[in-house]
């Protein structure tokens, strides 16, 4: 049996990780998607995509991406279930990922800085006329 997944996609909301209380780090994320068809008004559909991202790599994504980061996760299709407040069984499909990569050009805390940083002035030049 393969159980297998691969997405490219761009992330929904700034990444927050958690830890676990065994002090593992953990991070939920949801990637958007396109599919690759357009419907019938010519327009492309959206797919939205739960994923959990665990340990050194949920740190990084945490650390290096934002809103709208451009990733790529590889892992596998999780099912499970809990029992809501109301008593009722939900059940919630994810994909538990196995690697992600940073797709964007330049990572997200690099261009932060960047953007708060002035360029150096210059100072006039004369010129003999």
């Amino acid at each position: 049996m393969i159980n297998q997944v691969t997405l490219v996609g761009r992330l929904t909301k700034d990444p927050e990780a958690r830890k676990t209380m065994e002090g593992r780090s953990v991070l939920n994320v949801t990637v958007a998607v396109n599919r690759q068809f357009k419907n019938q008004q010519g327009q492309v559909e959206t797919d939205f995509v739960m994923c959990k991202i665990w340990n050194k790599a949920a740190d990084n994504t945490e650390k290096y991406c934002r809103k709208g980061s451009v990733v790529g996760i590889t892992g596998r299709i999780q099912t499970r279930n809990y029992e809501n407040d109301q008593g009722k069984r939900v059940y919630v499909t994810e994909v538990v990922a196995d690697s992600i990569r940073f797709m964007n050009s330049r990572p997200v805390a690099d261009r932060e800085q960047q953007q708060t940083e002035k360029p150096p002035e210059k100072e006039p030049v004369e010129l003999p006329f």
